[in-house]
């Protein structure tokens, strides 16, 4: 009985050699398989990771700029005389844009002043 254990154990452990010796054998006979495939995939997931911890960067930037824009909308809503009402534009029309442009430039009245060129100015 003891003989048939010893037996075994010695087919276990000479199975375990073979194997560790199989994937020796792929490391010489593809370098691929053991320098290539772990970069590639080192790469890869590196790449993923950093794409997924960016993208939760970005989430966050863009849930405290809402935040900070609520706080300014509640600011405008809550004040009564404050910058809700502070701009209030005048309502001008094209025509009267013109009369006033007209009468800052006479057109008919204007001095020649030639432009000095750079070979000029020297």
């Amino acid at each position: 009985m003891i003989k048939a254990m010893t037996s075994v154990s010695r087919t276990k452990a000479g199975a375990a050699a073979i194997k560790s010796s199989t994937y020796k054998r792929w490391g010489r006979r593809h370098p691929f398989i053991r320098y290539g495939l772990p970069m590639i995939s080192l790469t890869v997931c590196g790449a993923v990771g950093l794409g997924h911890m960016i993208q939760g960067s970005k989430d966050i930037a863009k849930v405290k700029d809402d935040q900070e824009w609520e706080i300014i909308e509640t600011r405008k809503a809550l004040s009564r005389t404050g910058p809700v009402d502070a701009y209030k534009p005048k309502k001008t029309s094209l025509e009267e844009e013109l009369k006033v442009l007209q009468q800052k430039v006479d057109i008919n009245k204007y001095d020649y002043k030639p432009i000095p060129r750079p070979s000029e100015g020297k």
